[in-house]
């Protein structure tokens, strides 16, 4: 019997297609190969691993005739066409159990560094400044963080803060998600209440821009905010308006509204709002990075593998 095929279009950890040849796959891996190369042999398919090189739009998914599955190695599926892929009984796998725990951490880390001023009282030490007051910080403990988004990672995020002395509260479409860690609310409520809002949203048309000037105008408490979802859920020339007059405190940003389809192209055009997040001391900026652990590397290749052994 011949055995079938998978793509593997990104490189990530050597478990998954080691696992893989043991389900018994095989595996052909195209990390270099442009989208045209491709699409000239995807018909030959059963599945495509894929992190984020690719849009899986219609023009990919009516030349992959054969493909079984699309096994997407991270937490977002916004580069997959879901509902087109459905109806070609081409089944969606991802993995957000893999990495919630270094989101969940992540976000904890930027929180803490903007609350403390750790990297402004750093840059100033390296420069020969030694001074206290000028960065006394905040505590958490006591204040109330808002997690808009109550899936995998929020709900990780909640987790982490539990020996913090925080009042967690949550937003979600979802009905019934909150639990021990975190008491479901309306979105009204959130902002009435949040000092620190945190998002872990996916991004659809109803998330695009949702933290915009008019939610920014209905929080009742200035507030931090942190972003490792996507970049595109913040509009971000609302929220620097924000940080110019206190109503934002701070920003943790993960994720940038500028980021290409493979977040490689940011800094190749001359933007004036990203420059001015680049230099704001009230801003931390990572790349994308917030589910980027060693750990989770192998964990999302294990989540994977079982997703699909799952779905034979």
């Amino acid at each position: 019997m011949r055995k079938k095929l998978i793509i593997h279009v990104d490189k990530n950890h050597p478990i998954l297609i080691e696992g893989l040849k043991n389900l018994g796959y095989k595996n052909d891996e195209y990390y270099n190969s442009d989208l045209n190369t491709i699409l000239d042999i995807i018909n030959n398919y059963h599945g495509l691993v894929i992190r984020s090189r690719f849009k899986i739009d219609k023009t990919f998914i009516d030349k992959a005739k054969n493909l079984d599955f699309i096994a997407r190695v991270g937490s977002g599926t916004e580069n997959i066409d879901i509902r087109y892929a459905n109806s070609k009984n081409i089944s969606i796998i991802n993995a957000p159990e893999g990495n919630k725990d270094a989101v969940g951490e992540h976000v904890l880390g930027m929180l803490l560094s903007l609350t403390k001023n750790l990297y402004k009282a750093n840059e100033a030490i390296k420069k020969g400044i030694w001074e206290r007051e000028k960065f006394r910080g905040h505590e958490i403990s006591g204040k109330t963080i808002g997690i808009i988004g109550y899936g995998n990672m929020g709900k990780s995020f909640a987790n982490k803060l539990k020996g913090f002395n925080c009042n967690v509260i949550c937003y979600d479409i979802k009905k019934n998600i909150g639990d021990i860690y975190s008491k479901q609310v309306t979105l009204e409520k959130l902002r009435n209440e949040s000092e620190i809002i945190s998002l872990h949203v996916p991004y659809t048309l109803y998330t695009k821009n949702m933290i915009n000037k008019d939610f920014i105008n209905k929080m009742k408490n200035p507030f931090w905010l942190i972003n490792t979802s996507r970049g595109g859920v913040i509009n971000t020339n609302d929220v620097i308006e924000s940080l110019k007059s206190n109503k934002i405190l701070g920003a943790g940003l993960d994720v940038l509204e500028y980021e290409s389809l493979s977040f490689e192209s940011i800094f190749q055009n001359n933007n004036p709002s990203l420059n001015y997040l680049l230099n704001a001391e009230n801003v931390i900026l990572s790349p994308h990075i917030a589910g980027w652990t060693n750990e989770s590397h192998k964990k999302l290749a294990k989540v994977i593998l079982n997703k699909i052994k799952n779905h034979l």
